[in-house]
């Protein structure tokens, strides 16, 4: 009896002491309501320069970005159609980082291209990084070739810990993949800024780069990618008014739905911005590319963005497109692909296409 008893004891203390739901945090938190959408656009205007003002403040104290004459071209491959360069830059921040840029031959100074900034996924996969681009790792097809092959000058570089920035951290050779990811995001914490502005910083290098190349048409340039790609790709458009268009594949979601569906887990350090639901909610950041194209594609089965959240973005965003009246409607579209995981379909390569020849490709 006296062990039996005892037993009860220590499961009822376990039960006291086991840790508190999602919902239990969230009620001990004051996080920021749903993004309250004005009546007007002229609210609205001045509403959107305040949240970029904040997500910069959030980013943290970045270093300025360096100049486009950082660029080097060390490489470049005849592939027939087009040209295959290797591309490096110092980003002033300790670290050299390397692209991949794909140009088509039909792409000249006096013919200027359309050109796509290119941001590759996360999956674990540290190693890859720009090589995503001649792969088909997390797309159907392979990205780079395919699209200069449609005629875009396509760029995409090596995120932080990726490619050949994996093992490159502050602790070097003997810190990589996710422990390397772990060491930059801490670093960057103790210097006042974070791992995700110190992504979001690069990119914008690159589209700076981009934007310069003589082939480019800088008045049509789209940003896509899938995952972290995805939402590197929102973050860019959100930042900077230079891309016309966006698609992007999964990683779409609130992060009050993600916390209460208890995926934190499905997304590593990179994600985080210290002080972001104290401010608002993802789908203040997605506004800010309004009324510029915008494609979000969605499976209902990806854990890493509970549908919930992606349907309250839809609406909420969707009636900020409908502030710069009935055209603007049509350049954003929420679209969910019921019984699909956290995957990249064939069917929506199509339409990534089709979503950028209609909005970027043409003049």
């Amino acid at each position: 009896m006296r062990t039996t008893a005892v037993c009860l004891i220590l499961l009822f203390l376990r039960m006291q002491a086991a840790e508190p739901t999602a919902d239990a945090w969230l009620a001990k938190t004051n996080i920021a309501p749903p993004l309250q959408v004005p009546a007007t656009l002229a609210v609205w205007t001045k509403q959107r320069g305040e949240i970029r003002a904040k997500l910069n403040e959030l980013l943290g104290d970045l270093p300025p970005r360096p100049p486009v004459s950082a660029f080097q071209v060390i490489a470049k491959e005849d592939k027939g159609s087009y040209t295959h360069e290797t591309i490096q830059f110092d980003n002033g921040a300790g670290e050299i980082v390397k692209g991949y840029l794909f140009v088509p031959k039909t792409a000249t100074p006096q013919n200027k291209a359309p050109a796509i900034l290119y941001c590759h996924w996360h999956g674990g996969q540290y190693d890859h990084g720009k090589q995503e681009m001649v792969q088909t790792n997390a797309t159907p097809v392979t990205p780079g070739p395919a699209l200069a092959e449609a005629g875009y000058v396509v760029l995409g570089i090596d995120a932080p810990c990726f490619g050949e920035r994996n093992g490159k951290g502050p602790d070097g050779p003997q810190q990589k993949g996710g422990n390397g990811e772990m060491t930059a995001a801490k670093f960057n914490l103790w210097a006042g800024r974070t791992l995700w502005g110190m992504i979001v910083r690069d990119d914008l290098t690159a589209l700076d780069y981009l934007c310069s190349r003589p082939e480019v048409d800088a008045q049509r340039i789209g940003v896509t990618g899938m995952s972290m790609g995805s939402t590197r790709s929102w973050w860019v458009m959100a930042m900077d008014d230079r891309p016309r268009a966006a698609v992007c594949v999964g990683c779409m979601t609130r992060y009050e739905e993600l916390i209460r569906a208890g995926m934190l887990r499905a997304h590593g350090i990179y994600y985080f911005v210290p002080g972001m639901l104290q401010n608002f909610d993802s789908e203040a950041v997605i506004a800010l590319a309004a009324p510029r194209a915008m494609l979000f594609m969605t499976g209902d089965q990806d854990g890493g963005s509970p549908i919930e959240g992606a349907r309250k973005i839809g609406e909420i965003v969707g009636k900020v497109y409908a502030l710069h009246g009935d055209d603007a409607k049509q350049r954003f579209e929420n679209a969910i692909y019921p019984g699909i995981e956290h995957v990249y379909l064939p069917e929506m390569w199509e339409k990534t296409v089709e979503w950028m020849n209609r909005w970027v490709k043409q003049r």
